[in-house]
């Protein structure tokens, strides 16, 4: 057959001619407003050209599928191991033990028994090389040994297992502020558990360096990765002073990092790793190995409301980390922020997977990002970033020493504050809950069970905890509040939206309006068709709302606004809201006419939205 020469027909593509017709597009704004920043200050630029001499960032063997992952975090034994069995028998390929206190334990996840481990790992053929990982507490060191004395009991050798132990004393601390290890003293709990007196020979590994406490608290990508950077140097460092050659203590960490839906961020980050890491290698004098990495799809950007958009999240998450290279992944169920995810959630989270291994076959080209302009810059930028807060905290002395000093609590704040204010002008959208919100959405199922109690902490911590997020958590907030008043009222609080003048003025910022109300769970009431002045006073009457949001056209508020927003006072509005973004004397008429406040895209709207509740006299526990 012959080729069909399409591209033929069509004028040369270049650069030049492509910011010709952008600049025309932008009608007088600047190029600039096309480029965005990332939270370490990373210009993302709107086109990239193709990176030169760009080479593979060497990850999963290439060809090999990376480990679907799922979670286990339930103390039921005999539950936990119909989960397992489940999952490992529909698509799963490894399991993560979750324990009480660890960095992954969101409320639910036990304290390891030796019964529970046993019950929950019945049928489950470790000989068979089944790769399991253990995420530890402060209190659940002795995890390990009992899942090694289970190994022995067994009568399986341990060189035929696949253990990651995931020892992490300097995560624990981050994310609880105490651990019960003393520093010096560490290096044995970071090596293979020894089984009476035989000497072991489980291959690990055995100490994991963890994201996660910078990523679920809010920090940022030069940050997560400048902290699990330098928790592997202090593992490393802790071995060889334990006296094992550095060749040998490098094969005993891995890593773990956080996935979220910022998809190009995601990919550029674990490719980072991997070469901040091969750098500490060098260093070493070791020629570098790539390392293990785990990846969990991001705690803090879950969502309560409209969950099913998780699903979403999490699959773009995923997909990030599986181009990045990462060599095993946990897509948390949609549902985990409503509680223990059901049967169904967690089909959905392995399902997500194994649609992109075996349907999207992801994992058969090796690092399908090299040589693309925007991630091998952004991979360049993000190791700049990285390594320079990672000399930081080496030259505080170590993770340790700087999260008892409060360095890298002070550094996430910076950003956390930053991604909350994002997220409450809807900058940083949340799809669902801040955006497009549904006060009708149907309840999740979740399995019954209660929060884990909470374990005994010391009276005094010796560092700052890091504390785990959600974006979505103001918004819920507003929203369970409505759900109180509609269960006490059978109606929920609302607000009339005054739409004036033909549709084609109001409908954009009727929209706009009908879902930030939404986002607070004020249900907004509005009319259909064109709407004179006494349609809209008869209508707000009719509503039995006491707020209302004039939406219109500017052209409307200049010639009727003012009329409208004091016709709307007369007959009894008691808060009054204008939809857009007014300046000058239009603005301080319709201010002077009753308007107390312009809602508008780039406003505060959870500040908005709590004042309104304010208004309403609606009181939650979180006030």
């Amino acid at each position: 057959m012959a080729e069909l020469p399409l591209a033929r027909d069509f004028p040369a593509a270049d650069k030049a001619s492509w910011k010709a017709l952008v600049e025309k597009a932008l009608r007088g704004a600047p190029f600039a407003s096309l480029e965005s920043k990332s939270y370490d200050g990373i210009a993302v630029e709107p086109l990239y050209g193709p990176a030169k001499d760009a080479a593979l960032v060497p990850g999963r063997a290439p060809g090999t599928p990376w480990e679907v992952m799922q979670r286990i975090e339930i103390g039921d034994g005999g539950l936990a191991n119909t989960q397992i069995l489940e999952d490992l028998n529909n698509g799963a390929s490894s399991l993560s033990l979750v324990f009480q206190g660890s960095v992954g334990d969101y409320g639910y996840a036990p304290m390891p028994a030796d019964g529970l481990l046993k019950r929950m790992l019945e049928g489950v053929h470790l000989e068979w090389g089944v790769p399991i990982e253990l995420q530890l507490g402060p209190l659940c060191k002795d995890a390990g040994m009992m899942l090694a004395h289970l190994v022995q009991q067994r009568g399986i050798a341990p060189k035929d297992v696949n253990i990651r132990f995931g020892f992490d004393p300097i995560g624990v601390l981050a994310v609880n502020g105490w651990n019960n290890v003393v520093w010096p003293d560490m290096a044995p709990g970071l090596r293979p558990p020894r089984v009476g007196a035989e000497e072991p020979s489980f291959a690990g590994p055995f100490a994991v360096a963890d994201g996660r406490p910078i990523h679920a608290a809010g920090g940022s990508e030069a940050q997560e990765l400048a902290f699990a950077l330098s928790t592997a140097l202090a593992y490393l460092r802790a071995l060889e002073a334990g006296g094992m050659p550095l060749d040998e203590a490098r094969r005993l960490i891995f890593f773990r990092l956080a996935a979220d839906q910022n998809q190009l961020l995601t990919i550029a980050k674990f490719r980072s790793l991997r070469k901040l890491w091969s750098r500490v290698e060098e260093a070493c004098g070791l020629d570098a190995e790539p390392a293990f990495v785990a990846a969990e799809t991001a705690w803090r950007m879950m969502t309560k409301r409209d969950p099913h958009g998780n699903i979403v999240r999490g699959t773009i998450a995923a997909f990030a980390a599986a181009i990045g290279g990462a060599n095993a992944v946990t897509v948390l169920p949609f549902s985990a922020a409503l509680g223990l995810p059901d049967a169904f959630a967690r089909r959905v989270a392995r399902n997500t997977q194994t649609i992109l291994i075996e349907e999207s076959n992801l994992h058969r080209v090796a690092d399908p990002a090299a040589a693309s302009g925007a991630i091998e810059a952004l991979t360049d930028e993000l190791c700049t970033a990285a390594w320079a807060l990672f000399q930081e905290i080496d030259n505080t002395g170590g993770p340790a020493e700087a999260l008892r000093a409060g360095l890298i609590q002070r550094e996430v704040a910076k950003v956390r504050e930053q991604r909350e204010t994002a997220a409450a002008r809807r900058k940083d959208s949340l799809v669902g809950t801040s955006d497009f919100p549904d006060l009708a959405e149907a309840p999740v199922m979740v399995l019954e069970a209660a929060p884990s109690l909470a374990c005994d902490t010391p009276s005094e911590q010796t560092a700052e905890p890091l504390r785990p997020m959600r974006l979505a958590e103001p918004f819920e907030a507003l929203r369970d509040r409505s759900d109180a008043y509609l269960a006490e009222h059978g109606t929920r609080p609302k607000i009339y939206l005054a739409c004036l003048g033909k549709a084609a003025d109001f409908n954009a910022r009727a929209s706009f309006a009908k879902s930030l109300f939404e986002a607070g769970g004020i249900a907004a009431v509005s009319p259909e068709g064109a709407q004179s002045l006494d349609d809209v006073v008869q209508g707000f009457e009719t509503s039995l709302a006491k707020l209302v949001c004039l939406c219109s056209s500017d052209k409307v508020y200049a010639s009727e606004g003012a009329q409208a927003v004091r016709a709307l006072k007369d007959v009894g509005a008691e808060h009054i809201y204008l939809a857009g973004e007014t300046t000058g004397d239009l603005e301080a008429e319709l201010k002077a006419a009753g308007v107390e406040a312009f809602v508008f895209a780039g406003g505060n709207i959870l500040a908005m939205l709590n004042d309104a509740h304010a208004t309403l006299g609606l009181k939650g526990n979180d006030t």
